[in-house]
C-alpha cells in the first residue's frame, strides 16, 4: 500500500475520500462543530500544495437513498472555504454529466453533494462505483470514521481507479491502533466503559488476548458485578448477557479489574443526592465510580506502558457524575505511556479534564476504532491493501 507522500500528484485529478458527517443545527443550514472538517485539512492542503484538483466526497446523515436537502453538504463547502482561504465549487450532485462538467483544473477544489443521496453508494453497487472512479486519476481514503463501511466511497471504487492510497488523517489512525494492538510497549492496558457489554463483546474478547490488564467502568460494570453475585440495586444490567459476563471473567482471571466501590443515586436527575458505597444498596442505581476505584485505577494506569481507552466511567455527562471519568483522563495523560483515546464520550472526557494535548491519538472513527480493536478486517483499509 503506497503513502500519499509516494505518489506523484502534479497536475491529476485526486478523488479524496472525507469524513464530512459533521453535526447540524435543525434545519441543515449550521455546523455545530467543524472538528472533521479540520481533520481532513492537511491531506487536502498536501494535495493542493503537490499540484493536484481536488474532487472531495463524503456522506452526511442518513438521508436513505434520498435527496434530502436538510442533509447537503453545502454548509460544509463554505466552512471549508473559509478554512482553506480559497473557493470551494459545490456540485449538484456526486455522479452524472452536470459533475463530469465541473471536473476541478490543478488548484481547484470540488466538493461533491451528499454520497448517500444515492441507494447504491451504501448497496456498494458496481456501476455507481464505476462512475464514481470515472472522476479521478488518484483515490485517497481519508474517512477513517468510514473505513468499516463496505460501500462504493470506501471501498467499491478501489477497483476502479489507477492509483489508491491512505490520505494523512487515516495513516496516523492506522499507525496508533497497530502500534497499541499489535506488540503494544508493555505493560499494555486497556480502559473500557459505556453502557453495554453486548456493545464490546469482540473487543474484549480481542484485548484479552493483547494486553495486560483491563480496567471496566460505565454500566458494563454492573452487568459483570451481578454476573459474580453482588448486589447491584436498580444498575443498568444486562440480564441476557450474565452467562457471556461469566464465561469472560473466567477467561480473564486476574487481568480484568472492576469497580470496588461506586457513586450511587436513587435515580438519574438534576440535583439528586449522591452517595459513595461498596456495596449497591436495591433503591439505588451506580452511576459512576467511586473514589477507591478511581485511586486504584490511577495507580495501574501510571505504571503502564501502553494504554487504549474506549468509553466514560460513569454517566459523564451529568455531574457528578463525571468525576471518576476525569479522574481516569487525568490519570492516562500524567501516565507518559502511549495513549490512543476511542472517541465519543472519551473524547469529550480529555477535553473536559484539559488534557488532550498529552494523550498520543484521539481517534476520529467510533464504529471503525471498536472494529479495529476488535481485531476486524475494515473494508476500507483491506480494499487499499489489495491494489
Amino acid at each position: 500500500m503506497p503513502t500519499l507522500q509516494e505518489l506523484d500528484l502534479t497536475g491529476k485529478r485526486v478523488f479524496i475520500r472525507v469524513d464530512f458527517n459533521v453535526p447540524l443545527a435543525p434545519g441543515g443550514q449550521q455546523i455545530t462543530s467543524d472538528k472533521r472538517i479540520r481533520a481532513s485539512l492537511p491531506t487536502i492542503q498536501y494535495a493542493l500544495e503537490k499540484g493536484a484538483g481536488l474532487v472531495l466526497a463524503s456522506h452526511l446523515g442518513r438521508p436513505k437513498g434520498k435527496r434530502n436537502p436538510e442533509m447537503s453538504l453545502q454548509p460544509v463547502a463554505v466552512r471549508l472555504a473559509e478554512l482553506l482561504g480559497r473557493p470551494v465549487a459545490m456540485a449538484p450532485d456526486c455522479v452524472g454529466p452536470e459533475v463530469e462538467a465541473m471536473l476541478p483544473k490543478p488548484g481547484e477544489v470540488l466538493l461533491l453533494e451528499n454520497l448517500r443521496f444515492h441507494p447504491e453508494e451504501e448497496k456498494n453497487d458496481p456501476g455507481f462505483s464505476q462512475q464514481l472512479a470515472r472522476l479521478c486519476d488518484v483515490y485517497i481514503n481519508d474517512a477513517f470514521g468510514s473505513a468499516h463501511r463496505a460501500h462504493a466511497s470506501t471501498e467499491g471504487m478501489v477497483a476502479f481507479v489507477p492509483v489508491a492510497a491512505p490520505g494523512l488523517l487515516m495513516e496516523q489512525e492506522l499507525r496508533y491502533l497497530s502500534m497499541v494492538t499489535q506488540n503494544p510497549a508493555r505493560p499494555a492496558l486497556a480502559i473500557l466503559g459505556g453502557a453495554k457489554v453486548s456493545d464490546k463483546i469482540e473487543v474484549i474478547e480481542n484485548l484479552l488476548k493483547i494486553m495486560d490488564q483491563l480496567l471496566i467502568g460505565g454500566a458494563m460494570a454492573y452487568t459483570f458485578l451481578k454476573a459474580q453475585g453482588r448486589p447491584v440495586g436498580k444498575s443498568l444490567v444486562e440480564e441476557d448477557k450474565l452467562e457471556l459476563a461469566r464465561s469472560l471473567m473466567a477467561a480473564a482471571g486476574p487481568k480484568l479489574l472492576l469497580p470496588e466501590d461506586h457513586v450511587v443515586a436513587p435515580e438519574l436527575k438534576e440535583g439528586v443526592a449522591s452517595a459513595v458505597v461498596t456495596v449497591i444498596p436495591d433503591d439505588q442505581m451506580g452511576l459512576d465510580i467511586g473514589p477507591a476505584t478511581r485511586a486504584r485505577y490511577a495507580e495501574v494506569i501510571a505504571g503502564a506502558k501502553t494504554i487504549v481507552w474506549n468509553g466514560p466511567m460513569g454517566v459523564f455527562e451529568k455531574p457528578p457524575f463525571d468525576q471518576g471519568t476525569v479522574a481516569v483522563a487525568q490519570a492516562v495523560a500524567a501516565s507518559g505511556a502511549t495513549s490512543v483515546v476511542g472517541g465519543g464520550d472519551s473524547e469529550k472526557a480529555v477535553k473536559a479534564a484539559g488534557v488532550t494535548a498529552k494523550i498520543s491519538h484521539v481517534s476520529t472513527g467510533g464504529g471503525a476504532s471498536l472494529e479495529f480493536l476488535a481485531g476486524l478486517e475494515l473494508p476500507g483499509v483491506a480494499a487499499l491493501r489489495k491494489r
